[in-house]
């Protein structure tokens, strides 16, 4: 990778941006007290937990990155799901890169206008943590020691401005580095808190908590689980498809044979994340309104109400995702304007009949692939009593990420002539060259 210069040069920039993002992270809001955020904070779980994990321990330290990319994730899926409704927004989506400005330009201004509303709510609830509660020794812990109006502004200002610069972090990366910008800084978020789970396992192994059976079980569990998301995130139906001759000008074009690719899990791993903020969402708000404690405490995570419910929504959300993404219409509509055609199948309707037919199915495996990965860390959790959060969405999103990151830097090396990283006679990475062959 590093005899490359331009690649190289990719690879510091891409590093250098994702520790100034992890530095960042440790830049305290002005007007909050860390220590008593971060006692509050070890005796939760819940919603918070979950986005404490995927903005790399932000709201633990009460970061300026405290609302992470979250705001971008959610402006993004919010722009896509109006392009399916909105005719305008439709439209932009097919007018090629001009289009796709506009809607990045409308995904920017939805970001800072959630990261605003988001922050005001942070600053109220900063505001009430602490009062009406005691700390250790019976002494009164407020996070937040001067409130009022002149620290919510001040709140919903530094806050906004965290995640505007980690968007433009973002950006950056995805333009002049090497990966997905957005997907690389959540990864290195929920990276940077493996060592201190290994720390807390060697601890908990220590004082008896854990012993070797347990151990060993978990460590193999992890690896297979790994190797099954690899497997199936690699996995794709590659449907042929013809393309007719056609005579433009003195040229004969068309002829060829190529494949539609579907992958297994089209949805990736936005199914898990919605069906996990649906069912963290009662235990969050059972803090504020004491009416949905009963409902918050028959959802606790690891019970088979919560796994159960748990599996329904993966799997609703996986075909509501696909179906809002993937339109099979579309898809056969142009090939049909350029000439092309599946073996044994009629263009038009025919088509998209057929290619929603393979896409259901291959959605249907998916979403229980998806379902079987996110709750096995659950139920792993509970018998084992693991001191960290081996969950499937974070497993999914580090597996992902590192698969489509390899995947680009193979790209690199072999546009310049270079071999793969497991040499000249060694087997190359699967999905470069199933993507070769789409091709």
């Amino acid at each position: 990778m590093f005899r490359i210069p331009d690649l190289r040069k990719r690879l510091i920039f891409t590093l250098g941006l994702l520790a100034v993002y992890r530095l960042g992270i440790f830049i305290t809001t002005p007007g909050i007290e860390r220590e008593a955020m971060q006692s509050f904070m070890h005796s939760q779980g819940g919603l918070l937990s979950l986005f404490n994990l995927f903005s790399g321990g932000a709201i633990e330290q009460a970061s300026i990155f405290a609302l992470g990319i979250m705001p971008y994730i959610s402006s993004s899926i919010i722009i896509q799901l109006l392009a399916v409704v909105v005719p305008t927004l439709g439209q932009l989506q097919k007018e090629g890169e001009l289009g796709r400005r506009k809607i990045t330009q409308y995904t920017r201004y939805g970001t800072i206008a959630l990261a605003v509303v988001q922050g005001m709510g942070i600053a109220f609830w900063l505001e009430s943590l602490g009062r009406g509660g005691a700390g250790a020794g019976g002494a009164m812990i407020e996070v937040v020691s001067n409130p009022g109006w002149g620290f919510r502004l001040m709140t919903v200002m530094t806050l906004a401005s965290g995640t505007a610069f980690i968007m433009w972090l973002g950006e950056q990366i995805t333009e002049r580095g090497v990966g997905n910008g957005i997907s690389m800084i959540i990864f290195a978020g929920i990276v940077a808190r493996i060592p201190d789970a290994g720390f807390q396992t060697i601890k908990w192994y220590q004082t008896g908590q854990l012993d070797e059976l347990a151990i060993v079980v978990l460590a193999v569990v992890i690896v297979l689980a790994i190797g099954a998301v690899v497997f199936v995130e690699r996995g794709q139906r590659q449907i042929p498809v013809q393309y007719a001759k056609r005579v433009v000008g003195r040229k004969v074009v068309g002829g060829q044979t190529t494949h539609l690719p579907l992958k297994v899990n089209t949805a990736g791993v936005i199914p898990a994340i919605f069906a996990s903020s649906i069912l963290l969402f009662p235990a969050t708000l059972a803090g504020w309104i004491p009416v949905l404690k009963p409902v918050s405490d028959a959802l606790q995570k690891g019970g088979w109400e919560y796994n159960t419910l748990y599996v329904l929504l993966i799997v609703f959300f996986a075909f509501f995702y696909t179906a809002v993404t993937f339109n099979p219409v579309d898809v056969a509509d142009n090939m049909k304007k350029n000439g092309g055609y599946i073996p044994g199948i009629r263009p038009g309707k025919k088509t998209a009949d057929y290619i929603d037919k393979v896409l259901s199915r291959l959605t249907a495996g998916g979403s229980l692939y998806l379902a079987l990965v996110c709750v096995l860390p659950t139920i792993l959790i509970s018998a084992f009593q693991t001191p960290f959060m081996f969950g499937g969405t974070a497993l999914l999103i580090v597996v992902g990420v590192a698969l489509d990151t390899v995947q680009q830097i193979e790209g690199h090396l072999i546009t310049r002539h270079y071999e793969g990283f497991t040499g000249a006679r060694g087997p190359r990475i699967r999905g470069r060259r199933m993507a070769g062959g789409v091709r």
